[in-house]
């Protein structure tokens, strides 16, 4: 089956009002250029399920959240989000804070189709009283140790961007961070993957190994061929963090975020963007990140 599709058509799956995730973690891997799309159309009161980076940051500027289910929102090299923070101070959407593992942990509950998965973190921190829906839960062995419930995060759609694909939804990759992507996809009703390339299937064994292909077919409704569409954040080892863009978006929280919008978001479509970033060999440039 040709999973091909369209930044367009992925964006025209996302309707009010439904609960996204969002994969890649901080300024590593975000699908951006489906961001940018996603930003252009007139969805909002979204659910935002992330390890957040500008990703979450883009949203909150143009009001697309009403809840935002996160571990942290950076941009790694800038630690904290400036747009977000912004937004988030302003009291405009809906909490819940949590631990970076028990994120993990209600994806893997909704991957699993558990209404919950049990864990000691959390347990007699602010988690629990910051949200108070995170229910605790007593083992019913010997021990009777008192369990904190984290609650499944289930998705309506989720979309990640990776180094490269096959027409059928093998998706590999081939940085360092593959991070929780499988975990997104497996917890939504629609996984959507933009990637730098579309390739034959054999390419994916023959320029890695098994263990990159993270998000095999069954997992992925759609494949979008997007070169350099996690900008301006990484993907290794095609291209590192755009240090210069980032802080250009951030100081944008400053009163300029029209201007960066009219540059970099309303003004056209991907070619544009890219040229208005000095072109694909500036950002084929950037060196990946070392952590």
């Amino acid at each position: 089956m040709d999973k091909r599709t369209s930044i367009g058509e992925v964006v025209a799956e996302i309707r009010d009002g439904m609960t996204l995730g969002i994969g890649g973690w901080g300024a590593r891997r975000k699908p951006m250029a489906l961001i940018r799309e996603l930003l252009r159309s007139p969805v909002k009161d979204l659910t935002v399920v992330s390890y957040g980076g500008p990703d979450v940051g883009m949203l909150c500027a143009t009001g697309k959240v009403r809840k935002l289910v996160f571990g942290f929102v950076s941009l790694d090299l800038i630690p904290l989000e400036a747009h977000f923070r912004a937004a988030r101070q302003r009291g405009e959407f809906e909490v819940m804070e949590i631990d970076e593992g028990m994120l993990q942990w209600g994806l893997r509950a909704a991957a699993m189709r558990m209404p919950f998965l049990p864990t000691r973190v959390g347990l007699a921190t602010d988690v629990q009283r910051s949200n108070p829906e995170i229910k605790t839960i007593q083992s019913p062995y010997e021990d009777g140790e008192t369990l904190l419930a984290m609650p499944a995060l289930e998705l309506d759609v989720a979309l990640c961007h990776v180094n490269q694909a096959d027409e059928r939804g093998n998706c590999q990759i081939l940085g360092p961070d593959p991070f929780f992507d499988d975990l997104f996809c497996r917890a939504a009703k629609q996984a959507f993957v933009s990637c730098e390339r579309v390739v034959p299937t054999e390419t994916l064994t023959s320029e890695g190994c098994i263990h990159s292909i993270h998000m095999d077919r069954s997992l992925v409704d759609g494949i979008v061929e997007a070169p350099f569409g996690a900008h301006p954040t990484s993907c290794a080892p095609d291209y590192g963090i755009d240090v210069e863009h980032l802080r250009e978006y951030s100081a944008s929280a400053k009163g300029s975020w029209d201007e960066y919008c009219a540059k970099y978001i309303t003004a056209g479509d991907d070619a544009g963007y890219l040229d208005a970033n000095g072109g694909t060999e500036r950002i084929s440039g950037i060196e990946p990140p070392i952590f």
